[in-house]
């Protein structure tokens, strides 16, 4: 029997083994996404689709590193759902050192489970764009009273203002208290354009801790208690295997067509190599590739909110200068349509989709309008050159031709003219081998007459 119980023992010494294992292999998995950038449909599709992979994974934790100036309302409103319906604890960290979580990252950090933020970032500037930029229409006057304040007389009532800054106030509030932070500062970051370093952040109770790097925040996260969409859940991070989750092509893609500046030079290639296509029919290269870049284009705008009284103005501007190609006087069209395009380029995005200004460079709408006026320019020469040159082709290129009778009786007969045989009518005598000149041409009949 003492075989049998040497045996036990060690049965019993290893049995447990594998479930220990296999409870640390099932705790230590932590998924770690990056984002650095504006807030747009990329970001949304990246952030749900780590999500997604985190729960398949049965992952402890999803990390995201955030760094970004703010972005598109409606992805930010989207990626706060995702997060909130996340079954998987989510961590937003803000770094490394320099990075900041405004606007639309404010809204997401204090959407997430956990917030934290590495020394030297900031946070805040959550005020909607639509009445932060001074000089557009609705913007309140920085000489008035804070629009939290009743309206003094005489001053005019910012009624949409005042809506989109109790919207706003009331998401980053309804948020912070959710997840147990300073919901009077959440305010304050959408009223008065608050901001906070990483230390005055934890101070404020805005986030839960200030991190050196990723290895500290998971060092400080262990044991830490949080309530997901699937109830509370406690962090288990010590001696967790990171595994880092990069974004797909379609991700990249989308983030590179999204961009303002992009979407307007991808339309305008698009609009150009098709009315190049038809300038000069049989090419084929402008189309295509305008074609590409028009669909291209069409799919960028797609994900941005675009002012169409805007785009109207700019392919109009377009419509104008090519129209002043083809209709050559003193200008006006070309002038025009120059004017039409700039607007249109100035006031292509609408401010009221985003918390960032979405706004085309400068110097890409200045030189876009000088390309244009060039083209115009260039498209008017070439018609006029075209207008001087002989003709070369059609019926009316034979006219002053020369050729040679075949044979030719009482005014009618065949003759060869440029290798090819014609009927044709003329003198009343004419020998075979006579050189003729055509005068005239009536269908498939040329009219000639001898030449000298």
């Amino acid at each position: 029997m003492k075989p049998l119980a040497w045996a036990a023992l060690f049965l019993s010494l290893i049995l447990p083994l594998p479930t220990h294992v296999a409870s640390q292999a099932s705790r230590s998995n932590v998924l770690h996404a990056d984002f650095t950038g504006t807030i747009g449909v990329a970001a949304s599709e990246h952030i749900a689709q780590a999500i997604a992979r985190a729960e398949q994974d049965k992952a402890q934790l999803l990390l995201i590193r955030l760094d970004t100036p703010g972005g598109l309302v409606s992805s930010t409103r989207d990626i706060i759902k995702t997060i909130l319906a996340s079954r998987v604890p989510v961590a937003v960290y803000v770094a490394p050192g320099g990075a900041h979580a405004a606007s639309a990252g404010t809204y997401i950090t204090l959407a997430a489970h956990v917030a934290a933020m590495a020394p030297g970032t900031n946070i805040g500037a959550a005020t909607p764009i639509q009445i932060s930029l001074p000089g557009l229409p609705g913007a309140p006057d920085p000489k008035r009273e804070p629009p939290d304040k009743e309206p003094q007389a005489g001053q005019p009532a910012v009624a949409v203002d005042q809506k989109a800054i109790n919207d706003a106030v009331a998401l980053l509030r309804s948020l912070a208290q959710l997840r147990g932070r300073n919901a009077d500062w959440a305010e304050k970051a959408v009223r008065e354009a608050a901001t906070l370093t990483a230390e005055e952040a934890l101070a404020e109770r805005v986030v839960e801790f200030v991190a050196r790097d990723v290895d500290d925040l998971l060092m400080q996260l262990d044991g830490r208690m949080v309530t997901t969409a699937a109830g509370e859940v406690r962090i288990e991070t010590r001696g967790a295997t990171v595994s880092m989750m990069e974004p797909s092509f379609r991700t990249q893609a989308l983030s590179v067509l999204a961009d303002p500046n992009v979407a307007f030079i991808l339309l305008l290639i698009g609009v150009y190599g098709i009315l190049f296509e038809f300038w000069t029919p049989g090419l084929v290269g402008p189309g295509v590739v305008g074609g590409i870049c028009l669909l291209l284009a069409m799919a960028g705008l797609a994900m941005l909110p675009v002012n169409y009284a805007a785009l109207g103005l700019l392919v109009f501007g377009i419509a104008l200068m090519t129209a002043e190609a083809f209709t050559p006087g003193i200008g006006i069209l070309g002038i025009s349509g120059l004017i039409s395009f700039v607007l249109g380029a100035m006031f292509l995005f609408d401010p009221a989709g985003a918390d960032i200004d979405l706004r085309i460079a400068w110097p890409l709408i200045a030189g876009a309008a000088a390309t244009s006026a060039l083209l115009s320019v260039g498209a008017l020469g070439l018609a006029m050159k075209a207008r001087q040159r002989a003709v070369v082709t059609g019926a009316e290129e034979m006219i002053g031709s020369t050729g040679t009778i075949i044979d030719w009786q009482k005014g009618r007969g065949r003759i060869r003219i440029h290798g090819e045989v014609w009927a044709a009518r003329g003198p009343e005598h004419a020998e075979k081998g006579r050189k003729i000149r055509v005068a005239g041409r009536e269908g498939l009949t040329l009219t000639v007459d001898i030449a000298e």
